[in-house]
């Protein structure tokens, strides 16, 4: 089906062109329009078209949260019969930005939500209010399902804040829905979370969990081999001696170093770490109508540090966010409801 959606976008080729040519916001288009040839291949044009909108309307709301924080993050890429996603160049320094940005998706998500309901209310007894209603209850549902205790669902990053126990309840209640629901992308959520669990809790503690990040650096060559360098093979690999650092927002870079090419290149880290390795992995040769360049591509091995003050969060902050995690989702079961009493869905 994702196949025959995406057959159909591409078949529109100077339209494909267009978008890509506008760079990231060119992506999110194709991306929306992909996910809306999915959806319709099940569902009705309309209500394919407006499922998309508020999924976007969701993530809209994470990137605004991230904005108002300080966190740049990218443009939302949509996903068929999965959702959409943005990714944070850089994470959270603490729980309480964590769950801010998290809380902002479902926040804006029932406003858009709730402002389809309005619509419907105000088309009632027509076919265009009951595809409205219809758009409402999937919003509202949408957004109730994302505060699922669970991580990478936004519940279970307003957990951080809350309390990290809701994580334990989101493990069960996880389980529970899947056992009486069956439901494969829930599912797959709850696979991947349980063994985040599991390597937080259990394999970090006796081993450290090791992660690495790759970065490739352009350099040209000719000016080397005028000095009398000798230029390695592209099957070299070696060690880099290298310098770490952080700056005052908190982002860990990590400058590599090879003298013997006079190079340098640093290398921005996802999240804080303990570096235990730098080392050249290829090199690669590539001919331009400058002359000789060689593609240096390196890799950080590295430990995260998981700082313990990051789960430190005032109780103030604590009772806002729990008080607002709690009250939303009564809200977003209250107006599912609703709208199946007003709509006679």
């Amino acid at each position: 089906m994702i196949g025959a959606a995406a057959a159909f976008i591409l078949a529109q080729g100077k339209w494909v062109l267009s978008l890509l040519k506008m760079g990231k916001f060119g992506g999110v288009l194709l991306s929306m329009l992909l996910s809306i040839g999915a959806y319709a291949l099940l569902f009705p044009w309309g209500f394919s078209v407006g499922f998309v909108l508020l999924i976007l309307i969701h993530e809209l709301g994470h990137v605004i949260a991230a904005k108002q924080r300080g966190l740049p993050v990218s443009a939302p890429v949509f996903i068929p019969f999965v959702g959409a996603m943005i990714n944070m160049k850089r994470h959270p320094r603490d729980a309480v930005t964590e769950a801010y940005v998290a809380i902002g998706g479902p926040v804006l998500g029932t406003v858009g939500a709730l402002i389809v309901f309005g619509l419907g209310i105000y088309f009632d007894y027509t076919s265009v209010g009951k595809l409205f209603y219809s758009l409402a209850l999937s919003g509202f549902l949408i957004n109730l399902f994302n505060l699922l205790p669970i991580h990478p669902l936004d519940g279970g990053r307003i957990a951080t804040a809350v309390s990290r126990w809701l994580w334990l309840v989101g493990l069960v209640g996880g389980l529970v829905l899947i056992i009486y629901h069956f439901n494969p992308i829930l599912l797959i959520i709850w696979v991947m979370f349980a063994y985040d669990l599991y390597k937080k809790f259990v394999k970090q503690r006796k081993h450290g969990e090791q992660r690495l990040i790759n970065a490739s650096f352009l350099i040209p060559a000719e000016p080397l081999i005028e000095q009398g360098y000798l230029i390695p093979g592209e099957e070299h690999k070696r060690d880099l001696p290298f310098v770490t650092y952080s700056d005052l927002d908190g982002q860990q870079y990590v400058r590599v170093v090879w003298d013997s090419l006079s190079f340098q290149g640093t290398i921005p880290l996802m999240q804080q770490g303990i570096i235990r390795r730098t080392h050249v992995t290829r090199l690669e040769r590539i001919q331009k109508e400058d002359g000789l360049h060689l593609m240096i591509h390196c890799q950080v091995d590295y430990e995260p540090f998981e700082n313990d003050k990051y789960y430190e969060v005032p109780n103030a902050a604590r009772w806002k966010f729990g008080i607002a995690y709690f009250a939303l989702a009564g809200f977003l079961f209250y107006m599912m409801s609703l709208v199946h009493k007003v709509g006679n869905i």
